[in-house]
């Protein structure tokens, strides 16, 4: 007798025609996720899909198949890699989708009632951990040594990433004598905050696509078939639990003293692992968690409880597809759908135009998101974000909210593709974008209101007019309350407006009036580097000053007359015949000159071949006589350059006590060491 399909008979009701929708949706985004490693949808809306099957299938038992998404741990392998058999089934973990203290509460009562423990019974003993965003790995070690590593998969079978996983540095390929003939740890294999967002800039500066989050960029490098990139993705590593071991071979009680053994092997276990006694242990270590989940430097998306005593999970056993002494117990989802209602234009303190989708109020990561950053104009075009999209959004510890991926099927007809705005939304300026760079940014430096603490903390700096006492505290107040709108509003303050300032005593503002009429006696190379043109350091304002002699000569001056002035190039050029090419910039310095800020002016400086034109060098640790500053003039005035990082260009590095990494990768590079007495005698040398 042949048993016909469930779905060629339709008896009575909706739920028959829904059950096979779910099948359909849930197949598709499983597959998405964990085949292509590119989902669709976020994890929350996938959960909810999961959790509606699960109802139906609860109610109608009938409906329930062989092929349901609830009989199923996770999705195929590719078929590039060589499968492989699971000696012991990597089984998925019940999720308790209530994020309140319930849901321990539920899952304490499970166990106990399951156990037949009654109330005179002691507390039940768990460990409790981090529900780790990455990739579940399997390892097998045969006599100590590494011999394979495969992906979960679909529970029964998964991908052999052996040669991939090799590169990950905190997974060791041959362990200590005495651990178990066969042994298989497993974890998550997964990317750090810090290293995600990395390698998302790398992507952005090649122009190349970025990746969603760091699940999926974790993803994508385990399954690459060229291990080469799979070694430039900085993995990492987390051991939770085990898969085949050698019978009796090693005697342990409890899941906590397996971590601490594995542990005790090399193997990275996560910090945050406790010893949980009954209900209010969980509560306590999943609200300490929750505190915590935004500062630690990897995604969790929750907490898993697990009975400690091995004897009690042998007792308590499976069903279908998962434990029923171990739960996940989930934090609200940092990835969510939403639409993008309008897209604006925001100017940073530094003048770098930013794209701002802004969008109907979504619930993200514990908190209401209205606003996610598009980056810049080709981010925009490249993830094609329009007016009316349905998008997925992420929020993620103390990254910014962006807009990850849109939907595009389900886009309005119509709708606009974003042109990032050829003026500054704010001041009005021009906006420009430099060649070789992603971003637009206002030109109207000194004149544009979201500028203007930056313009005038940078102004103020010691290496600048330096004005002290002006910080970043009393320049937010002095902005906020109106009094200080643009850099000569700061030569026309008085006492009587510093000292109604709050917190702010009559000694501290005749100290900071003092400050202001010292500092208008500076430098032609000083006022060029505090007026903040964009790529004009200190170095290459001492050679303006240098080649031109009077700043007027400067400002009129044509990028051909630029380009002749040691260390201006075509873009440092183009950047200051733009920033004075701006009515407003020249406005402020005509007003800083009758504000009484002078300098001392002089004829253009014959050409000469200074003896460190063209040489890089770069400072470290401390010198025994010389400050940094003190150094770094010296040999800008013998034409020298001093940057910042050790590259190949590095032509010498000055190392003094406590040289850290600079020191080392210039040894690694050959580039060669000087001292301070060294760097004397180079200086001698060269003047001479």
């Amino acid at each position: 007798m042949t048993t016909p399909d469930l779905f060629d008979t339709p008896p009575p009701g909706p739920d028959r025609a829904r059950v096979a929708e779910l099948h359909r949706l849930l197949h598709h985004h499983a597959h998405r996720y964990y085949v292509l490693d590119e989902p669709e949808i976020p994890d929350a809306e996938y959960d909810r899909l999961f959790r509606e099957l699960q109802a139906i299938e609860t109610a109608h038992p009938e409906l329930v198949t062989p092929d349901s998404p609830t009989q199923r741990v996770g999705g195929k392998p590719l078929a590039q890699f060589a499968s492989v058999r699971h000696a012991v089934p990597m089984l998925s973990i019940r999720t308790e989708t209530d994020t309140e203290a319930s849901g321990a509460e539920a899952f304490d009562a499970r166990v106990r009632r399951e156990l037949g423990w009654g109330e005179t019974e002691p507390a039940v003993e768990y460990v409790a951990e981090l529900k780790f965003d990455g990739l579940a790995i399997n390892l097998r070690y045969e006599q100590g040594v590494l011999v394979q590593a495969a992906t979960r998969g679909d529970g029964e079978v998964g991908e052999d990433v052996t040669q991939n996983i090799r590169t990950i540095g905190q997974i060791p390929l041959r362990l200590p004598d005495g651990v178990p003939a066969i042994l298989e740890v497993r974890g998550e294999v997964y990317l750090r905050r810090d290293d995600f967002n990395a390698l998302n800039e790398r992507q952005r500066e090649k122009g190349e696509k970025t990746f969603v989050n760091p699940r999926n960029a974790a993803a994508g490098a385990v399954r690459q078939l060229d291990p080469a990139i799979a070694a430039q993705r900085p993995l990492s590593f987390f051991t939770y639990g085990l898969g085949e071991v050698t019978p009796g071979a090693v005697q342990v009680a409890s899941h906590f003293a397996w971590l601490q053994l594995l542990k005790s092997w090399g193997f990275p276990v996560c910090e945050h692992v406790v010893i949980a006694r009954g209900a209010p242990d969980l509560i306590a270590f999943h609200r300490r968690m929750g505190e915590l989940r935004d500062s630690l430097p990897y995604d969790i998306d929750g907490v898993v409880y697990k009975v400690n005593r091995l004897d009690l999970q042998q007792q308590l056993g499976f069903v279908t597809r998962e434990p029923r002494w171990a739960v996940a117990h989930k934090y609200p989802a940092q990835e969510m759908l939403t639409t993008v209602q309008a897209i604006e234009v925001q100017v940073g303190r530094t003048g770098k135009l930013t794209p701002v989708a802004k969008l109907a109020p979504v619930f993200v990561g514990g908190v209401t998101m209205t606003n996610a950053t598009l980056h810049n104009e080709d981010e925009a075009r490249r993830k094609d974000v329009r007016i009316g999209d349905t998008v997925i959004v992420r929020r993620a510890g103390d990254v910014i909210p962006e807009v990850v991926a849109v939907l595009p099927e389900k886009r309005l007809p119509g709708a606009e593709i974003f042109t990032m705005p050829r003026t500054c939304p704010v001041c009005g300026s021009a906006a420009a974008r430099e060649e070789g760079e992603a971003d637009y940014r206002c030109t109207g430096g000194l004149f544009c209101s979201a500028q203007r603490k930056q313009a005038i903390l940078h102004f103020a700096h010691r290496r600048a007019v330096e004005i002290e006492g002006l910080g970043d505290k009393l320049v937010d107040q002095l902005v906020d309350s109106g009094v200080v709108n643009t850099l000569p509003d700061l030569y026309r303050l008085g006492l009587t407006a510093l000292a109604s300032l709050e917190r702010m005593a009559d000694k501290s503002a005749q100290n900071i009036v003092e400050a202001l009429e010292k500092s208008k006696q500076t430098t032609l190379p000083r006022f060029l580097f505090g007026l903040g043109i964009r790529h004009v350091g200190e170095a290459t304002a001492k050679a303006l000053a240098r080649h031109f002699g009077k700043l007027d000569a400067i400002m009129d001056a044509s990028e051909e007359q630029l380009l002749q002035v040691a260390d201006v190039g075509p873009v440092v050029a183009q950047s200051i015949r733009t920033f004075f090419e701006q009515p407003h910039n020249r406005e402020v310095v005509e007003q800083l000159r009758a504000c009484g800020v002078t300098w001392e002016e002089g004829e253009p400086a014959p050409a000469e071949v200074q003896p460190l034109a063209g040489k890089t060098f770069v400072l470290t640790g401390t010198l025994p006589t010389l400050s940094r500053d003190q150094a770094k003039d010296m040999l800008e005035a013998a034409g020298a350059k001093v940057a910042g990082s050790v590259s190949k260009k590095t032509d010498y590095v000055v190392a003094g006590a406590e040289a850290g990494s600079k020191l080392e990768k210039a040894q690694a590079l050959g580039i060669a060491i000087l001292d301070e007495a060294g760097l004397l005698a180079l200086l001698e040398a060269s003047a001479g």
